[in-house]
């Protein structure tokens, strides 16, 4: 200990030993009925939560800046940090004030992160909240680990290069990330909120390994399938030490770890999960997600689950046919229904269950686990008439529990207090000596109402009372006019302004019965409560693939009731290559729109791979491609889909390059990060991948931007052969149809009626003949000068472009010298054409001419 920490008083100095131990966070100190924050905690704490900075006193000569919030809106005031991402060290009183010589013992019981919360009041109840760790490896290789240790998830994955780096960390967004401090990150890494950086040794394989082995109690890790994955372990190393070091608890709901590999799912990189708006939209607005569509879930924990399944759609076709065939089921007779009814009183037993392994379950997460414990017979009566496997199969995962229900009935009152603390929360009835001691400490009033009437026909005082303070405990009262009547075995306590105060050898017996009956009480049941604990932990895994069940059980009825509710169709996974889909719909464009949807259809196949899709802006080329991936996309989930029918062969990806803008954090140009996604395409789309382009080369130049276009959608024809959606305003590339038998044209219409333009939203093979581009710039409300003046000019354009496309047609012409010497003779059908009238004809001759034209032809 240094000269100058001697100079602190002996409160300050427990403070600065603790503070030591915890540099990087701020650190509540417990002083009575307060939680004190000193020094730069104290200016820091008071500008993020907008509370009173104060001083305390001095300490080695100097004032020391304090601010505080109270013990019992604790909860509030760390919800606000950990959104803003600190974190806080909670140090607490561990000794008896009254049995303290000196100033009470105190120490940091848990340090609460953004990653590793699991209080209720911290979390949101409808999203994981995850804690993630990096390992960097060679050649740009990344190890992951992640939990959330608000259901004890433990997974591992290892990815190649920051693009799939990057398309983790969008699926995952962790509340808090651990990285290597000696490790140069890219951006998207050290951008990232919630960014801790450790000491290389953390990260130390072979450490990582022997912790893993003592944590699980196995001898090696071959039984989790993650030998082969030394990033991966390297990663769940440095994470283990890092819940172990802010939990400082058991974890006994983390019980193993697996292994999710990319195999499995159809991947979408960050672009693709942005661009498809799945459960962010730019506006902050989530009904306009396809999660706002989907999400009706009834429990939190099945809200988790349907966000998970929504990012991570699955390839293995026969988990998919049997979520499907549940659906359907559910959807008979509307099943779904009562089921939904059953689960809607459930609660969030993943995160209770958690919070019960980590001794931070309170008086009502135990009521919400007993009364979810006694709806499980209610939900095998449900599904036994129901014909589906996967129904059946989650039913016998949640068990019975008749056991676990009747123990919480027994041990906890129906409607408990908030808190343990004040007891009140263990039943009548289960514990002998508890009922014993509470006996004593009820019938204390009426003993008092006894005693305050013997002792007034004892002395005579007909105003004496018999009261009770926290202070001065059991007193008998006399005012000061009637005092000296006071019997004389009356020995005085306390003197009021007017009255004093007395006590008995009989009531001062009373006193310490009772004091001790109400102190041994609360001992007692906290006892209980914490025996509770430790039963429900023994049988927590039971317990907790009970709560997934549910869960599994809740997203299937919500997905029967969307489909329902919606008007979708069971999917057909076939085996053949292709997408066929009839009727399709966009979800979310379809309910946020007042009028109704368009559907369209959708045939690539093996002889049709790419459709080059035309139209005016605003005419639906980019609802079209979009809502074609999300039907994709719900079907890999296990979804029925918003179309009459589809029929949908094996897919492996999802890429999507629609729109785009500057990414200044990188450094990059709208028309760069144009080109990175669509190089990123370009290098990985499979003949199995689903790609959606949408005006590629429209930032820059427009011979360069045409070229680009068009290389980029003969590269995914020829070589790719990918299932391509490429929507273009350059016509030039419907020429692609005529010399690729893989492309086809098709367009969206628009018509003028009058001066307004009308949007057909109708899907019709061909190309479209025009792009009514001042038509829309019109309706954006451009002052009609400037439409005037663009029309104008688009004329010269045009006209301009005719007479270079005939001058290029007379250079290639065989008679080089009419060309270069005399203007060329106007053929027969031009000098026709001449003399013709628009105006003047009626349809029949309209018809007419069009006829004597073609033959001149």
């Amino acid at each position: 200990m240094t000269d100058a920490h001697l100079e602190h008083t002996p409160l300050m100095r427990q403070y600065l030993t603790a503070k030591a131990a915890h540099p990087e966070v701020l650190l509540f100190f417990r002083m009575g009925d307060f939680y004190e924050l000193f020094y730069d905690d104290a200016r820091k704490a008071a500008r993020l939560l907008d509370i009173t900075l104060t001083q305390r006193g001095q300490s080695a000569g100097q004032p020391i800046p304090m601010a505080g919030v109270p013990y019992h809106a604790l909860e509030n005031y760390l919800a606000k940090l950990v959104r803003l991402g600190e974190s806080v060290a909670i140090c607490e009183q561990i000794g008896d004030p009254a049995l303290a010589k000196g100033i009470v013992e105190r120490k940091v019981v848990r340090i609460v992160t953004p990653g590793t919360v699991t209080d209720a009041a911290l979390l949101e109840e409808r999203r994981d909240n995850l804690l993630l760790a990096i390992a960097a490896g060679p050649q740009a290789s990344y190890g992951l680990a992640w939990v959330d240790l608000g259901s004890g998830r433990f997974l591992l994955s290892e990815v190649p290069g920051a693009e799939a780096l990057a398309a983790e960390l969008a699926r995952l967004q962790p509340a808090e990330t651990l990285v290597d401090e000696a490790v140069a990150w890219p951006k998207l890494v050290s951008t990232l909120p919630g960014l801790r950086r450790r000491p290389p040794w953390h990260f130390d394989s072979d450490a990582a390994r022997r912790e893993l082995n003592r944590f699980f109690g196995t001898r090696d890790l071959g039984g989790f399938g993650v030998d082969n994955l030394p990033l991966a372990i390297a990663a769940a190393g440095c994470l283990l030490g890092y819940v172990e070091e802010t939990q400082k608890s058991a974890l006994p709901h983390v019980s193993g770890m697996a292994v999710e590999s990319a195999g499995e799912t159809i991947a979408m990189d960050a672009a693709t999960r942005r661009n498809l708006e799945l459960d962010t939209h730019p506006s902050g607005r989530t009904e306009h997600t396809l999660l706002g569509v989907l999400d009706e879930s009834v429990t939190p924990m099945g809200a988790r689950l349907l966000r998970r399944w929504l990012n991570r759609p699955l390839r293995a076709r026969d988990t998919l046919r049997r979520r499907h065939q549940a659906i359907g089921a559910l959807l008979d007779n509307r099943a779904y229904e009562n089921l939904r009814e059953r689960l809607r009183g459930i609660g969030d037993l993943e995160r209770i269950l958690a919070r019960v392994a980590l001794r931070s379950a309170r008086p009502r997460d135990l009521s919400t686990l007993r009364d979810g414990l006694a709806a499980a017979p209610l939900l095998r009566e449900e599904i036994a008439a129901l014909d589906s496997p996967l129904l059946h199969a989650l039913v016998e995962r949640i068990g019975d529990h008749a056991d676990n229900a009747a123990l919480l009935a027994a041990a906890v009152v129906p409607q408990p207090p908030v808190l343990q603390r004040d007891g009140g929360v263990i039943a009548d009835g289960y514990d002998a000596e508890l009922d014993e001691l509470r006996r004593l400490s009820t019938h204390a009033d009426q003993y008092l109402v006894e005693l305050e009437e013997r002792e007034k026909a004892a002395s005579g005082i007909a105003t004496l009372k018999v009261g009770y303070n926290r202070v001065h405990g059991y007193y008998i009262e006399i005012s000061k006019a009637q005092s000296e009547k006071a019997p004389t075995h009356y020995t005085r306590r306390q003197t009021t302004k007017n009255a004093e105060r007395y006590i008995t050898e009989e009531l001062k017996t009373f006193e310490d019965k009772v004091l001790s009956a109400k102190e041994r009480s609360l001992m007692r049941e906290r006892a209980l409560y914490e025996a509770l604990l430790d039963t429900l932990t023994e049988r927590l895994e039971p317990l907790k693939s009970a709560a997934a069940a549910m869960a599994e059980l809740d997203v299937l009825a919500t997905l029967a009731e969307r489909a329902s509710a919606l008007d979708w169709s069971q999917p057909q996974l076939t085996d053949e290559p292709g997408l066929r889909i009839e009727r399709g719909r966009h979800p979310v464009v379809e309910k946020v729109r007042a009028e109704p949807f368009e559907p369209n259809d959708l045939k690539l196949d093996d002889a049709r791979r790419m459709l080059v899709i035309t139209g005016p802006n605003m005419g639906g080329k980019s609802t079209y491609m979009r809502q074609n991936a999300l039907i994709v996309l719900l079907a890999h989930i296990g979804s029925y889909v918003p179309a009459s029918a589809a029929a949908i062969g094996p897919v492996d990806r999802i890429f999507t390059r629609i729109g785009a803008g500057d990414d200044l954090s990188r450094g990059q140009s709208t028309f760069m990060v144009e080109m990175s996604e669509t190089a990123n395409i370009l290098h990985n789309a499979t003949e199995s991948s689903l790609v959606l382009m949408d005006e590629v080369g429209r930032g820059t130049s427009t011979y360069d931007g045409l070229a680009l276009a068009r290389a980029a959608a003969v590269h995914l024809a020829a070589s790719s052969r990918a299932y391509t959606l490429f929507a273009t305003h350059y016509f030039e590339l419907t020429e692609l149809a005529n010399e690729y038998p893989t492309i086809a044209n098709v367009h969206l219409d628009a018509v003028e009626y009058g001066e307004q333009l009308v949007f057909m939203h109708a899907v019709k093979e061909g190309p479209a003949n025009r792009s009514f581009g001042l038509q829309v710039a019109a309706l954006a409300g451009l002052p009609k000068s400037v439409i005037a003046d663009a029309r104008r000019t688009l004329a010269e354009l045009e006209r301009g472009m005719h007479q270079q496309a005939s001058a290029a047609k007379l250079k290639m012409d065989d008679s080089p010298q009419l060309g270069l010497f005399a203007p060329a003779e106007p053929s027969a059908a031009e000098r026709a054409l001449e003399e013709v009238d628009p105006d003047a004809l009626t349809p029949r001759e309209a018809l007419e001419v069009l006829y004597r034209l073609k033959a001149l032809l």
